[in-house]
This record gives structure tokens, sequence and C-alpha cells, in this order.
């Protein structure tokens, strides 16, 4: 171009008329990614517009790259960013630096620090594309408003299942910069892994960067579906599981981008094919610039036939229900009309949200229809839970997975919260036919509605809904429910949802909620409530008729009433905390806030999974999410986790509420720990000076120790979140008090050391939790362990009796579930103590219960192996008494003795000698941290040898045998050094 163009392409990408840095980013992405437009006369007089690129993005080595170290800049203050990113004269990332060395210099200190970047040198921001921080070991990258939480780690991408293998090898830091600072891949996030979102409630812009997991799924869909539409393709692209919570709608989105992007798709047609239009559709729409184009919706058949007629491009949503017909009346099965050919074009991709066959009915009549309809698109499915291995015709039109991200992977890298578990038992006293035919009455109803007759199972699920929504039960719940909800909210801010049968049982609980807390109550319509200020706490949401009765009424609302009421129940600082649903908002609703979920309605598989994902999002510090069960779904959970672990995802959808509670005992002996030897049973005090006093005490024991201070910061946070988590339970009822205190000189320390790591609004949320009542729970509501008739022994003292008890319990799955829990306690607890030990018990525990779950064992012979592991632990624990050794002496006697050869070279009297010597002159030789540090594990690596070497213990083993002591000294030297 001529330099006058390019100097008036120059002028016009620096000036900018928007007021806000979040108007100027936008602005200035869009120039970024579609160039600059220039008017210029030609020879002839006539105008033409050029379309001037800033960045060379096809052919990346055509561009200037710099990273400037202490760059000055000068505005409402001088500020000198440590790392300033630039492409072709733009600032395209800034990095922030803390050393590794100083305890404050965190990466939250550092999110900070480009808060104030931000604020006070904008005009760096305009450009900017993405914002990393880093200790120099850690490091996270987030866009330019993304909160704390959604700062995220960026893992190997050639490889993301590898990614923490690799980590762990080079650390995130160098991870980071080789996987997001390759220039290709660097202009690549730029051009097609940004999207900006304009909040339909708030109406905020929240700018989105694609992580890791989204950007190589979609990249790795592109390359298949290319594959698949070439002639000689299949037209299955694959399909992309990524657990639900963790961003699957946006990898829809980035993925149509990068698609119609494509040269080898020469301008496609997307038909996105969903079970529903308005959550998905309105994020695409949202997101449009993303797409060059601007989402629509076909009506109907003839309309989809009519938008499909251009030759190219489009972007097209149509639901399911298009292509169906309607059920059956007798059978309950859906049937298809024949399609006929709706677009023969080979550049169509139909693209399936939640594609298998429990969302869609995916059988014969709908996979040929739609191959019929579009004979030469591809497809390709995303799913948030696995495609069942028996569903073969899911595969046949999509084909296999080409990306999986399961609950492991996204609860480690915090794309979503773990989920916890805790079944409650309403005991009612129904009369003995009812009770006798209840069970069979709900199993009938979670089976293939395709196997029995439509009128006999409304009948059944008639007869199930009476005593689901029998009047004395309802009451029970309420009661139950606000006493354990109100807890929650003492440890946790949010919100909770409850799942009820039917819209009769939704109405009858909120008005049974409102009952015993009338200053919940809703206003009899919006509008008036909206006049009178009233906070309403809860709602139902569902839909109705003007048929329904008077007392439905004030709960049938319109859809654009119920959106606002969405809007309301999303925001965090709305009072609006609990709503009650029978089908609405199980899916596609995102309500960060939400934590809570309890769920009285019979669900099973996919519909299960989906509906309690809903507490699986980030939210700032929120540790997990709970699903609370009122009616025994268990079984069905464990049906869903089956189907997952065969599809090949790992980690658990849920854990049990009790490894909450274990999390919650470990956190808190760690700081037990960090307290040793000091005194504070006469916490609460009488009085505030004496509560001062014993603060000040408490500070000086923990500023004694080596880096005191962090240390025990950082376990009382660990123990805040393990807290609140299980703040129901009966163990946070007995450690809350110490919990209280603990907390109280946690934020003392921060303000004497002058660091705590945490925000105001944080230091906030602390003291609140402060603030907590015992609230005790109706005897009429149980957990499983005492329905069960069983209190929660250690099993480090199961008896004979107690195991026997375990034996006949005619509740088997429950007495798996027991003593599996236990066993796992047990092998995590010995675990810091004896490394060969708690090796030995867990690779037991987890052979048998993946045999139970891969159904190589029956349910009765699995409650026999567990119960031989747990005598077999029981024998295992005396073995320290019969040679007359102390636990640390036992644990080293088993680090010396796992090597067979060495055993049967020595004397058994050696080695417990050489235990003996070990423990007390490695006890004597510890300090803090010390296996942290390489010179002092040094030290102790010499004497350990020359203990071996004295007592004779053989050359060829005493290598191994060493660092094994160093592991086990590793596990004991904070007790040690704490004594």
């Amino acid at each position: 171009l001529p330099p006058a163009i390019r100097d008036e392409a120059v002028r016009r990408a620096l000036r900018t008329d928007q007021p806000s840095l979040i108007g100027q980013n936008r602005e200035a992405h869009a120039l970024l990614v579609d160039g600059v437009r220039v008017e210029r006369r030609r020879d002839d007089g006539t105008e033409a517009i050029e379309q001037v690129r800033l960045i060379d993005f096809d052919h990346p080595d055509n561009n200037d790259y710099l990273a400037v170290r202490q760059l000055t800049v000068i505005e409402e203050a001088t500020r000198r960013p440590d790392v300033v990113v630039f492409v072709n004269g733009l600032p395209l990332a800034v990095i922030e630096v803390k050393n590794p060395a100083d305890e404050n210099a965190t990466l939250e200190t550092a999110f900070n620090q480009l808060g104030t970047y931000r604020a006070e040198i904008p005009s760096l921001f305009r450009w900017n594309e993405l914002q990393v921080i880093t200790d120099g070991t850690e490091a996270r990258v987030g866009s330019l408003t993304a909160p704390w939480e959604w700062f995220k780690v960026w893992k190997n991408a050639e490889s993301p299942a590898d990614a923490s293998q690799i980590i762990g090898k080079l650390g995130q830091l160098q991870v980071l910069i080789e996987g997001v600072f390759d220039k290709a891949r660097l202009l690549r996030i730029v051009r097609d892994y940004v999207a900006y979102e304009d909040d339909p409630d708030s109406g905020a812009v929240f700018k989105i960067l694609a992580q890791y997991h989204q950007f190589y799924a979609v990249e790795t869909a592109v390359e298949a579906v290319v594959e698949a539409s070439r002639p000689d393709g299949d037209r299955r692209g694959g399909v992309v599981w990524h657990t639900q919570g963790s961003g699957k709608s946006l990898s829809m989105l980035f993925f149509g981008g990068r698609i119609i992007d494509h040269p080898a798709m020469a301008n496609p047609t997307l038909v996105v094919l969903t079970d529903r239009n308005d959550q998905l559709f309105g994020q695409f729409q949202r997101c449009a610039p993303l797409l060059r184009q601007t989402p629509v919706q076909a009506e109907s058949v003839e309309d989809l036939r009519e938008k499909l007629r251009v030759a190219s491009g489009g972007v097209v949503f149509t639901t399911i229900q298009k292509f169906v017909k309607d059920r059956d009346e007798v059978t309950g099965k859906k049937s298809y009309e024949p399609m006929p050919m709706l677009s023969d074009r080979r550049n169509i991709v139909v693209i399936a949200d939640e594609a298998h066959r429990s969302q869609y009915d995916l059988i014969d009549g709908l996979a040929r229809n739609l191959r019929d309809a579009m004979p030469g698109a591809s497809f390709l499915g995303f799913t948030g839970t696995p495609i069942e291995t028996t569903d073969a015709s899911t595969r046949a039109v999509f084909g296999d997975y080409v990306s999986i991200y399961d609950v492991r992977q996204a609860v480690a890298d915090k794309a979503t919260v773990p989920i916890y578990y805790e079944s409650r038992v309403v005991l009612l006293g129904l009369d003995e036919p009812t009770a006798e035919t209840i069970d069979a009455d709900f199993q009938a109803l979670v089976v293939d509605e395709a196997d029995e007759r439509k009128g006999k199972l409304l009948s059944k699920w008639a007869a199930l809904e009476a005593v689901v929504g029998d009047a004395d039960r309802i009451e029970v719940i309420a009661k139950d429910l606000v006493a354990h909800f109100e807890k929650r909210l003492e440890a946790m801010d949010g919100k909770a949802m409850v799942v009820c049968m039917s819209r009769r049982i939704c109405v009858e609980l909120h008005d049974a909620l409102v009952r015993l807390r009338p200053e919940w109550a809703s206003a009899p319509k919006d509008d008036a409530e909206a006049e009178a200020g009233k906070e309403t706490v809860v709602k139902v949401v569902m839909t109705g008729a003007a048929t329904d009765g008077p007392d439905w009424q004030p709960h049938i609302r319109t859809k654009q009433a119920r959106k606002t009421l969405a809007g309301r129940f999303k925001d965090p600082k709305d009072p609006f905390r609990i709503v009650i649903v029978r089908d609405m908002w199980l899916t596609g609703f995102d309500a960060p806030c939400l934590h809570s979920m309890y769920v009285d309605k019979p669900m099973q598989g996919h519909g299960l999974m989906q509906a309690i994902a809903r507490v699986n999002r980030v939210f700032r510090d929120k540790p997990g999410g709970l699903v609370v069960d009122y009616l025994g779904l268990a079984e069905q959970l464990k049906e869903a986790l089956h189907t997952y672990t065969q599809a090949g995802g790992q980690g658990a959808p849920s854990q049990n509420a009790a490894e909450a509670e274990e999390l919650l005992q470990e956190a808190y002996e760690i700081v037990c720990g960090l307290m040793h030897g000091f005194d504070w049973s006469s916490w609460p005090c009488p009085t505030g000076e004496d509560c001062f006093k014993l603060s000040k005490l408490a500070q000086q024991h923990v500023l004694q120790q080596e880096n005191g201070a962090a240390r025990f910061r950082d376990a009382v946070s660990k123990l805040k979140k393990a807290f609140a988590l299980s703040a129901t339970s009966e163990t946070a009822d007995e450690l809350r008090s110490d919990v209280e205190f603990f907390d109280l000189v946690a934020i003392a320390l921060a303000k004497t050391t002058g660091s705590s790591g945490r925000s105001e609004a944080e230091l906030d949320h602390a003291v609140k939790q402060l603030v907590s009542r015992a609230i005790v729970p109706s005897g009429a509501v149980i957990d499983v362990f005492t329905a069960a008739g069983l209190d929660r022994p250690d099993i480090s003292i199961l008896s004979d009796e107690f195991l026997g008890s375990i034996e006949k319990m005619p509740e088997v799955n429950l007495a798996i579930e027991l003593l599996r829990t236990l066993l796992a306690k047990e092998a995590r607890t010995t675990a810091r103590r004896n490394i060969v030990q708690s090796q030995s018990l867990l690779e037991k525990l987890r052979q048998t219960m993946n045999a139970y779950h891969n159904r190589a064992l029956s349910t009765h012979q699995v409650l026999q192996e567990l119960l031989d592991q747990a005598r077999d632990f029981r024998e295992r624990q005396s073995r320290g008494e019969e040679l007359g050794l102390s636990d640390d002496e036992l644990a080293f006697y088993d680090a010396l003795t796992e090597n067979q050869s060495a055993r049967e070279a020595m004397e058994n009297l050696d080695l417990k000698k050489i235990a003996e010597e070990l423990t007390s002159r490695i006890r004597s030789s510890v300090s803090v941290d010390w296996h942290r540090r390489e010179s002092a594990r040094a030290k102790i690596r010499i004497e350990v040898k020359k203990i071996l070497k004295e007592w004779g213990y053989p050359p060829d083993f005493r290598e191994d045998a060493t660092e094994l002591v160093l592991e086990q000294a590793a596990r004991l030297c904070d007790e040690w050094v704490g004594e």
C-alpha cells in the first residue's frame, strides 16, 4: 500500500472514542483481527476500501516480536511492568513476575499489581490480549477482565493427557511460555480464541480467553472435521467430551469460529443441533464477531431448508424436535417423520450439543433422518457426559472421541470445583403396605420407559409422588433444609437449588419453608414485590397455565419474568437465595454462586449428571459444591459413575460427603501440628481482654517457628475451605470453636506481618465465618451412617463385633461404602506416618474397588474382600507391640524390610535395632522443612548411609533403602519438630 494509506491506518488505529478501557480493548481487538478500513481514491476517481492488516496472522514470521523488561509508562502514575510483550509495536501481553524467595510476593499480589496498572496506566492495556502472573514457579494466564479465580494454568498442549507430568518436569512458567508465546500459537490465540460477551443481566462486558483444554480440543476437532469432509472422508468428525461446567459451550463457539475461517472448508454453513435454543443460541449471538456473522434460528423444517439454500456461510440453530414426530401413545417411543433432503453440500458441519442417545433418543430413525436431510454434511458432537458403551448409533453418526477433559483434569485445573454427595434419610411412619412396595415402585421409575407401557409407568409414578409428597414428609424436609442451608451459609456465602418431583410438591415445600421463615416469603407478584422493596429469599420457578389452581398462580411467570429471576439468582448480592424447581434450570443454566443442591426427585444417567453439575462452577473461593440427596439416588449415581469410568473418564463426578469431613480433619490436624505445645483450651475466653492475650501468645508461638506466619496462614486458609465444605457435619460442629480461634490468630498474624495474601473481601468473609451458630438438625433426618444404625468409629479400634455387624447388615451397598470410606481414611492417615504400610493398604483397596466397579466382583464378594482387608489392617497395627517398636520405629522398620532379599540377609533383631537408631538419630537432627532444603537433606542422607553401613545392611540394597528412609523421615519431620 502507498505510505499515505499506511499512515492513515496507523492514525485510525491509535484513535479511540470509547470511554471505558474494556470498550477501547474490544475496539482494538477488532482492529487486530479484521484490520483497519481506509478509503482511498483510485486513479479513475472512484472510491476503494482497503483493509489494512496490523498483524500478518497467516505468516507469523513476517511480524516483529519484542519482549521488554521494566518498560516505564507515565500516565496517572509512573509504573514499570516487569515484562511487556509487543507484536508489531502493539503491547499484546503483560507479565508480572514476583520474587520466589519472598514469602509475601504471591501470585495474588501479582494479580493485584495488574489491577493497579490497569487503573493507573490504562493506555498500556488498550491492545492487551492476555496477562500472565508468576512467582517463578507457578504461572497463570488470564484476560483483561478475568477475576482472580479465572487466571488459569496453561498446560502442555501437544499432549494434554500427560500435561501434569510434563509440568512436573519443566515447571508451570516454562510450559506456559512455550505453550502460549510460541509465535504461531500466540497469534492463533489472539485471532481465534478471544471473545467478548455482554452480560444480558448486568450489561457488563467480559473478555473471554480460551483455556488450554479448549484450545487443544478445538484444534484437534477442526483437523478431524476437515479430514472427514474431504471427498473420501466418512463425515464423522468425532465427539468432544468435556465434563459439565468446564466451558463446553465456549469450546463449541471457538470451534465455530475456527472452522468457519478454515480455507479447506470454503466458508462452511454450521447447523447447530440442540434440545433447547435459548442458552447456547444466546451465547453464540452475544459473541457473534468471533463467528464473523450473526447466528439465526430455524423455526421449522421448511425454514431450515430455506436457510440451507445458500451456497456457503451461515450459522443456523435448530432443535432436535424438528426431526421428531411424536411419542407413540402405547410404547412411549419417539417416532420420526421421513426427512426429505435439505441440502447435499459437503461444506455443511452439523454441531450437536449433548450428542448422545440418552439426550436425543439417537436411534435408527433420527440417525437416518439426519443423514437423509444432509447427506454431504460432516458431524461433530459435544457432550458433558460420556457416551454409553452400548450406544453404537451415536458413534455411527459422530465417530469416537477426539478430545476428553474429565472430572479429574477439570478439578485439578480448577476449571470446576469438586462435587460432594450427602445422603440423608427421612424417617416416616408409613403404613406397612406402602413401606413394602415403595422400593419396587421407585425402581420401576428408573427403568427405560420403552420397556414399560406408559399407563403402568404413570400409575407407579403417581403412587411414589403421593408418598414423596406426603404433607408430614414435606414438613420434615423443610425443617431440615432450613437448618442445613443456614449452617452452610454460616461457612460459605452462596445459593441453593431444590429439585422436587412435581409442581405440587414444589409449591407445598415453598409454603412449608415460608411458614418456618416468614421473612423469606415472596410478594404476590414480582412488580408488587419490587415496589415494596421486599427481599425475597425463596421462589418456585415453573411453567403453568391459567387452568392451574389459585395456590399455584403466584409461581407461574412469563418467559421474560423467569429470565429476570434467572438474572437475580445468578447475582451473588441478590437476596434471592433458594430456588425450587421440577425441571427448569437443570440443564444449560450456570449460576456460579450456586453451591448447594437438594434433590428429592428420581433421576438417572445423563439427566442426573447434568443436574448435579449445576453446583460445580468456579466462583471466588468456593471450595466445592454439595448435593444433598433426600430420596436415595446412590444407586443411580453409581450407575452413572460406571458409565463414566467405562468410557475412560478419571475422577469421580461426585464424592461422598464423608470425604469432605476427612479433608476437614486432615486440615485440622495440620494446624494443630503447627500449634503443638500451645494450650488454647481457655477459648472462647470470658472477656475481650483475655481473648486478646490468648491471641498474642498464639501469634508468638507461631512466629517462633521458621516461616511460621506464612505456613500458619496457608494451613488455616485450607482449613477454612475444608470447613466450608462440611459445615453441616458433626465433625464441623466439634471443631467449630477451634476453627474460629485459628482464623482469629491467622487474621491477627496478617496484620502483624503486613501481608495476608487475602483481599479485603476475603478478610470480611473470614470474619463473617467466625459468627456461627450450632444448629442441631431435626432428629427426623439423619445421615446414612446413623440410618444404618452405626456410629462412625475409627478403624484402628474396629472390633470383631463391629465387623460382624457390618457383615450382617441387610443394606450391603451401604456396608460397602462405609467400609471403603473408613479404609481409605485410615490409608490416608497412615500415609502420613508409614509409606510402606499405607501403599499396601491403598493398593489392595484400589484393586478391590476397581474390580467391583468393573463388575469382576459381586456385591457380597466385595464386602467380604473389604472385611478381610479391615481385619488384616487391624492385625498389622499390632505388629509394633509384638516387635517392641514405637509407631515411628515401625515405619522405619517397614522401610528397611521392604526389600525381601535384604530382609532375608539380616537378622530380625538387627533390623529392629537399625530402626531404633535411625529414629533416634534422625529425630535429633531434623529442623523445620529440612526435606525441602537440599543441603540439609544431604546431611541426613549421609547419616542414614553411615548407620546402614555400621550395621552391615546389604550394600546392593543400601541406596534404595536410604531413599525410602529419607522419604519416610520427611513424612514424620514436621510432627517431630513441633514436639
